[in-house]
């Protein structure tokens, strides 16, 4: 007898099927994205259906938050490649290949009647043995600083490889370290501002000192401060009208308009001498400010920067040491900015405003130059997944880093068959299946380079199985090769959260048994 639980709206998949529909949905985002893996790897075209705005980019990340998404498992590694951008900056599409192929392996292993937690009691040994095996091979240059920025150069160089600025990735990975380096173990972001202006090249991209404003002085303002007070703000500075929507005034004169608009006037100059009152040289609103409060500015002396959004307000704020304030009934209360320079610079055939020796001393502005605002966006993803990962690594006590180029998969896939063959039982199937989805990272980067990948991947093994456990893949000659002479170099702490998250992942989809859908419940009396 069947027992009807669902409405008409809802559906269930049960069992095997169930499962397989988790496979095949997290199978094809992995199949999806593994083109742009790796120094070699293909961009996608974004285009909005809507607006019609184009995105090329290869940022796993990327291209998976900006695609419509139905299958719940592939929402999963959706998530996990999030997860990656947020923790780590970079890795994104490893992420999401390692778990689909551990998933790819494991569909294998249920068609033979293999069950689940069979599969992931395998996964969970291997996960441990894998996990040792990278913490082994890692090196820390932590008491060296000239070892510790060369390992970061690296790291920039083997990141910035498989990005659109890879032709510059020197010039690139300069700048990135140089910023972070600013930042002297810090996290925060924040403080590297990075500004995209179309023209020039990419290699005319550069980092300057202090924080770039993408504004204007006002007219008849000074252009140059030297040790300015700064006064950051958020409010109106348009002529205070009645702002309830709807409203009407109604006069039986013209003289009755006039005395409303000399109140409005006064009431204004009234804010701008509370505000002068404050002792500034410098007055940055992030709203709009009027000809009337400029006006007022500019006649006492103090220069007037209008609109800068909330972004560049909030970043200014940090950096400076100043406070946003809305009201100035109280100048004792308020915290002002301060820095040793403002000046108004050229960037290209923009003029700009650079605030120079902050208390922030980690400050620093990238400007980006390239040839379409295409270009630029991903240039900008690029920079920023560079910026990530350095200073999550410079952040870190160990400042641990591995070798990349399929050489730290292959060591782990090593260290899992060792555990394979000393392992009784259908775990050791699950095991196995372990190690052959870490060889698919190594395996994915040769399709994309264009060799034959089933030929460098057993020469890869092969290496590692004779001792030789720096051994990785030369994308360039398209052979083995010493990864750490060719300074190949990749964080730890991104390679650890890729192992981790996709193993996770794949637990969490493999253990799915029954998916219901169903419709959002209706509102009583609706």
């Amino acid at each position: 007898m069947s027992v009807q639980l669902l409405n008409q709206m809802g559906s269930e998949e049960k069992g095997d099927q169930a499962r397989l529909s988790s496979f095949v949905g997290a199978i094809v985002i992995g199949d999806l994205i593994k083109t742009t893996l790796g120094p070699r790897g293909m961009d996608k075209i974004l285009q909005s259906q809507s607006s019609g705005e184009l995105q090329v980019t290869n940022d796993g990340a990327t291209i998976l938050g900006a695609i419509y998404i139905d299958n719940p498992a592939a929402k999963v590694l959706v998530n996990i490649s999030k997860t990656q951008d947020s923790e780590v900056g970079d890795g994104t599409t490893s992420v999401c290949v390692l778990a689909s192929e551990l998933l790819r392996e494991a569909e294998k292993l249920i068609n033979q009647r293999i069950h689940p937690q069979t599969i992931i009691a395998g996964w969970r040994a291997a996960l441990e043995v894998a996990r040792d095996a990278l913490t082994g091979s890692a090196q820390s240059n932590a008491d060296d600083a000239a070892k510790l920025e060369a390992d970061l150069l690296a790291i920039a160089r083997t990141t910035l490889s498989s990005k659109i600025v890879q032709q510059d990735k020197e010039h690139f990975a300069r700048l990135c370290v140089d910023a972070v380096l600013r930042l002297k173990g810090g996290t925060d972001l924040e403080a590297i501002h990075i500004i995209k202006k179309a023209g020039g090249s990419l290699k005319d991209s550069q980092l300057t000192d202090g924080f770039v404003l993408e504004k204007k002085f006002g007219v008849g303002q000074p252009k140059r401060l030297v040790n300015p007070k700064i006064l950051l703000a958020n409010t109106a500075m348009d002529a205070d009208r009645n702002k309830i929507f709807g409203i009407r005034v109604r006069t039986d004169s013209t003289a009755s308009v006039a005395a409303i608009e000399t109140a409005e006037r006064a009431k204004m100059l009234e804010k701008c001498a509370k505000i002068v009152a404050h002792g500034v040289d410098c007055f940055i609103n992030r709203q709009l400010i009027y000809n009337l409060p400029e006006q007022y500015f500019t006649e006492h002396g103090v220069a007037a920067i209008e609109h800068a959004d909330f972004e560049g307000i909030e970043r200014l704020g940090l950096v400076t040491g100043g406070e946003i304030v809305s009201t100035f009934d109280h100048p004792e209360l308020v915290k002002l900015g301060t820095c040793e320079l403002i000046e108004e610079i050229m960037i290209g055939e923009d003029r700009m405003i650079q605030f120079s020796g902050l208390p922030h001393t980690g400050a620093s502005t990238i400007v980006l130059r390239g040839a379409s605002a295409q270009l630029l966006d991903e240039a900008e993803r690029s920079v920023h997944d560079a910026l990530c990962v350095l200073s999550q690594t410079a952040a870190t006590d160990a400042k641990r880093t591995v070798l990349g180029g399929g050489c730290s998969e292959s060591l782990m896939a090593h260290a899992v068959d060792a555990l394979a063959a000393t392992t009784a039982g259908k775990t050791a199937l699950a095991i196995e299946a372990f190690a052959r989805a870490l060889r698919a990272i190594p395996t994915v980067l040769a399709d994309n380079a264009g060799f034959d990948s089933s030929e460098l991947v057993t020469q890869l093994r092969a290496a590692h199985a004779t001792g030789q456990t720096r051994a990785g893949l030369n994308l360039d000659d398209g052979v083995v090769a010493d990864m750490a002479e060719h300074g190949v170099v990749e964080s730890f702490k991104l390679k650890l959260q890729v192992l981790c998250s996709a193993a996770e992942a794949a637990e969490m989809i493999l253990r799915t048994d029954e998916i219901f859908r169903v419709a959002p419940r209706k509102r009583e009396g609706r």
